[in-house]
């Protein structure tokens, strides 16, 4: 892996980022506020399942 790959890789985060917001900011605006209603540790759950499926696909590829 090179720079060019990591910078490739933040970009598209970035592009899949601003979907939701651009197409649609209300609903944007609800998760959001259902976010702010959600315990702290579900998020925290829904995060480490995000990480864990993140190094998943990377060990796959």
């Amino acid at each position: 892996m090179d720079w060019q790959d990591l910078i490739n890789a933040v970009a598209l985060l970035l592009i899949f980022e601003g979907l939701l917001p651009f197409a649609s900011p209300g609903s944007i605006k609800k998760l959001y506020q259902t976010m702010m209603e959600t315990p702290e540790s579900s998020l925290r759950m829904f995060g480490l399942a995000s990480i864990v499926a993140g190094l998943a696909l990377l060990y796959l590829s």
